[in-house]
């Protein structure tokens, strides 16, 4: 699974192949989420409430490249890297 961004000690990927909706996937320590791009809901699993909002941050500041991602890993392209948070 294909590394797209990290910081502040949380993991972002993405699947090729993954089932709709479109989504990533979030890590941090033992927790993972599942987030759709188009809605940022957590629609799988779960991260302590200040990671959440970091990667919603986060993942509002480059929704278009996670757009680009999600079609290029449907496509079995390389993924792109997203600039993390600072």
């Amino acid at each position: 699974m294909p590394e797209l961004s990290r910081f502040f000690g949380i993991i972002i990927r993405m699947f090729y192949s993954d089932h709709e909706p479109a989504h990533f996937h979030a890590i941090y320590g033992e927790y993972e989420a599942l987030i759709e791009i188009d809605t940022l809901i957590v629609f799988r699993g779960s991260l302590p409430r200040r990671a959440v909002a970091l990667v919603l941050e986060w993942a509002a500041l480059h929704r278009s490249e996670l757009r680009d991602d999600w079609q290029r890993a449907r496509a079995g392209e390389s993924l792109n890297a997203i600039e993390p948070l600072e």
